[in-house]
């Protein structure tokens, strides 16, 4: 019989560095409400609970953020720890901890207390270890509460890999090939800076980088998991004043995307302390809730693609290619040498280079070029959501908003809401300020493009109580066209769609809403760009097989529906590649469009890009010519008829048996899949069950080649701002990371058929829901 999770059942813990008596009640579904008569003690208790219940995936998290992966995983893993340590935060701490606030510092030793405390008590027994640890044969590590500050690589950041993109394509293919491939927001005619030659950007550029911010490798079906920032990274949030709901008080709903995978990236947790009541999700690793409400205010974010990255590129000394320069001299680089640790090998020595930018990420001895990256997320205070310490004690929207002034990353769009009415939301984050360009491309590093500065969100845009009632945001152009173009926010925000539908749900009048209605809006599978494509088939020469299923169906990539797996491989697969290549071929030669083909599609099926396919749709006749309505009408037969055959092949001939939820499914394995023994393989393997949605709906559920989903909102909220017992919340797969336990999986098929769970505050509303309790008492 397998050993059960560590304090899965009532009892008394005596608990070095507790102040005083505190609890934590585990309720049926796993959350922990933790009751502390110290605000030291609720910290040092949540992080103690994290490790209870999330040590490998905290202890795996700190590895890889600190470059300490080699010494337990080998030496494939040695340059994965050389540009981790490379991008991890080296300032001075004085200036880092004043950056969150009087109580971070505190609040993080306490948080680090707890999970210490809990790793010395596997020292004592192993048998509290997850079984990864046993699995693979190493232990976790201590940690140090500067540990929390100097991980900054799982943030969401842009723009590097947008403007090596963007250099690449406009070097081998021209301009015409780069508007295809994404269109600028605000339009603007790319103007490529003085003394860069784009071509002369090697492709490879961010391969370092690259392997910091993607999932690291280990063999197995699908890397392994870690909070990185990939393109697939999305959310969805709005708020709605009372004149807009049934109960006449605010209702808050918020679903933030990252990747699928097991254990959930975000943990569930309810602080209740003098001063301090609090109740929502955070990564498992960081103190405190940076989405969720506490007793006044509720609060909820989505991710804005602010431009905090450049690329420099810099000339080096043709005799001294250790200098490079800067402002007409030659400056050594910064170098830092360091030992990485290997697990059976001896030590590796690493050198990290810097220039006055940044990390050096390429350099190129043939070209006497070479590459760095100077990142906002390396400035003090930019640890991702640590911020969040700053505002969980808000007492109303106006203080809550105030608390933003010190966020920096990663930049994201707040919607709040208080008990006594009001509604807002703020774009927060540290901003450059470029003033001698747009930030679009890489610039040479010699001194002429310089960053003056920052802006802050005491200086970006955001709203209060607007007539219409809501605020939302769903990661697309969300401000002034002027604004943007004169600080260079982003020309690379996310496609409008997923937007488009929140306004049509939320703007169509009717009733007043209540909870369920943004939490079932929140499930909504409408297909926005789906409803435009299918009007294609008014113009097929004739009829088509698979044009019947598609004729009026109304764009809703329901799991049941066979319209919606015809679609999705028909766009997807057949007629945006087809779109794309032929509007090129028509500016260039038909070699050099299949050529560029692949750099001009999106890496992910999901709506990161802004949508040159639907502009081409809108106005044929100037992406494709005087006849592009009729070369139109031609490739949609082909590719249409090409589509059906192929969904034939891949769900059967018979499309009375087609649906989606057959293809597009929700599989989760391990981050270690690969690496782990066939046992605990299987053990930790969650699913399939069939998913509706895809990257373009409110339901967000991009998906890989596979078919099999690659990201979505895993924890989604739905708040009754004021009535919070009403309040909604969903953790999928389950609040625990070992497989072991009930609540490893127990959300699963509740998530995936959009069910939720009672977000319980009230405290007798949490006793009645208890399931076991821990009492914790100082030691003797």
């Amino acid at each position: 019989m397998a050993t059960p999770p560590p304090f899965s059942s009532t009892g008394t813990v005596r608990l070095p560095g507790i102040e005083q008596r505190a609890e934590i009640l585990v309720d049926t579904f796993g959350v922990p409400h933790i009751y502390a008569r110290t605000a030291h003690d609720a910290f040092l208790l949540q992080g103690f609970n994290a490790a209870r219940d999330r040590l490998w995936q905290i202890d795996f998290w700190r590895r890889r953020g600190l470059g300490l992966m080699a010494e337990v995983f080998g030496p494939d893993h040695v340059e994965r720890d050389r540009v981790a340590r490379l991008f991890r935060y080296r300032g001075g701490m004085a200036e880092e901890w004043a950056a969150y606030g009087p109580e971070a510092r505190e609040v993080c030793t306490a948080f680090v207390a707890g999970v210490n405390a809990f790793v010395r008590l596997t020292r004592q027994d192993p048998d509290l270890l997850p079984q990864e640890f046993h699995d693979l044969g190493y232990a976790p590590a201590l940690w140090e509460p500067e540990d929390i500050c100097r991980m900054r690589s799982h943030g969401l950041f842009y723009n590097a890999t947008a403007e090596v993109k963007r250099a690449t394509v406009l070097g081998r293919f021209g301009a015409d090939a780069e508007d295809l491939r994404r269109q600028r927001e605000p339009r603007i005619a790319l103007k490529v800076p003085e003394g860069l030659d784009p071509a002369s950007i090697p492709e490879d550029v961010l391969r370092l980088y690259d392997l910091l911010i993607g999932p690291s490798s280990f063999g197995g079906p699908h890397p392994a998991g870690a909070p990185a920032a990939t393109p697939k990274d999305g959310s969805n949030n709005w708020v709605l004043d009372g004149t807009r709901t049934t109960t006449g008080r605010p209702i808050l709903a918020n679903d933030p995307h990252r990747a699928v995978t097991t254990p959930s990236l975000r943990y569930m947790a309810h602080l209740n302390a003098p001063g301090l009541h609090v109740i929502g999700a955070g990564e498992p690793g960081l103190p405190g809730i940076s989405i969720g409400h506490n007793d006044e205010v509720a609060f909820g974010l989505t991710i804005c693609p602010m431009d905090q990255e450049d690329l420099y590129v810099y000339e080096t000394r043709p005799e001294r290619p250790d200098e490079y320069r800067y402002r007409g001299e030659w400056l050594p680089f910064t170098v830092v040498r360091e030992s990485v640790e290997v697990r059976g090998a001896a030590p590796v020595p690493v050198e990290l280079r810097f220039t006055v930018h940044g990390p050096v990420v390429h350099q190129d001895g043939g070209s006497r070029r070479a590459y760095a990256l100077r990142v906002a997320w390396l400035e003090p205070g930019m640890a991702p959501y640590l911020a969040s310490l700053g505002y969980q004690r808000a007492r109303d929207a106006a203080e809550f908003r105030a608390a933003l002034a010190t966020w920096g990353a990663p930049p994201v769009n707040q919607v709040f809401a208080d008990r006594r009415g009001d509604i807002g939301w703020q774009i927060a984050g540290l901003l450059p300020v470029r003033e001698e360009w747009d930030g679009t491309l890489p610039v040479p590093g010699d001194g002429r493009y310089e960053w003056r500065g920052f802006l802050t969100a005491e200086q970006l845009p955001g709203s209060a109580n607007p007539a219409s009632g809501w605020l939302g945001s769903a990661n697309q152009m969300n401000i002034p066209a002027e604004f943007s173009a004169q600080h260079h926010v982003s020309y690379d925000w996310y496609s409008g769609q997923r937007m488009e539908r929140i306004e049509e749900l939320l703007d169509r009048g009717g009733p007043l809403l209540g909870v369920q209605d943004s939490w079932d809006f929140q499930q909504d599978c409408v297909s926005v760009p789906a409803r435009e494509i299918v009007s294609l088939l008014d113009r097929l020469p004739g009829e088509v097989p698979g044009s019947d299923l598609l004729r009026g169906w109304d764009a809703s990539l329901t799991p049941d529906s066979a319209a919606a797996a015809l679609f999705e491989v028909w766009y997807r697969r057949h007629l945006r590649p087809a779109l794309l290549e032929a509007a090129l071929g028509r500016r260039s030669d038909p070699a050099t469009a299949r050529e560029a083909l692949p750099y001009l599609l999106p890496d992910e099926t999901y709506s990161a890009e802004s949508r040159t396919d639907l502009a081409i749709l809108r106005d044929p006749a100037h992406w494709l010519g005087p006849e592009g309505g009729s070369v139109l009408a031609r490739l949609a037969a082909r590719t249409l008829a090409a589509a059906f055959a192929e969904t034939a092949e891949l769900l059967g001939p018979d499309p009375s048996g087609w649906a989606w939820g057959t293809l597009h499914r929700s599989h989760l394995r391990h981050p270690l899949h690969g690496v782990l023994s066939e046992r605990l393989r299987d053990g930790f393997t969650v699913g399939p069950l069939p998913r509706g949605g895809s990257g373009d709906t409110v339901l967000a559920a991009p998906y890989g080649p596979d078919f099999v989903q690659t990201g979505g909102a895993t924890w989604r909220m739905a708040v009754d701002v004021g009535g919070w017992e009403n309040s909604r919340m969903i953790n999928s797969p389950g609040q625990s990371g070992d497989s072991r336990s009930p609540h490893y999986d127990d959300l699963f098929e509740l998530w995936a058929k959009g069910g939720s769970i009672p977000m319980l505050f009230d405290r007798d509303s949490v006793e009645k829901s208890t399931d076991f309790r821990l009492v914790f008492e100082p030691a003797e």
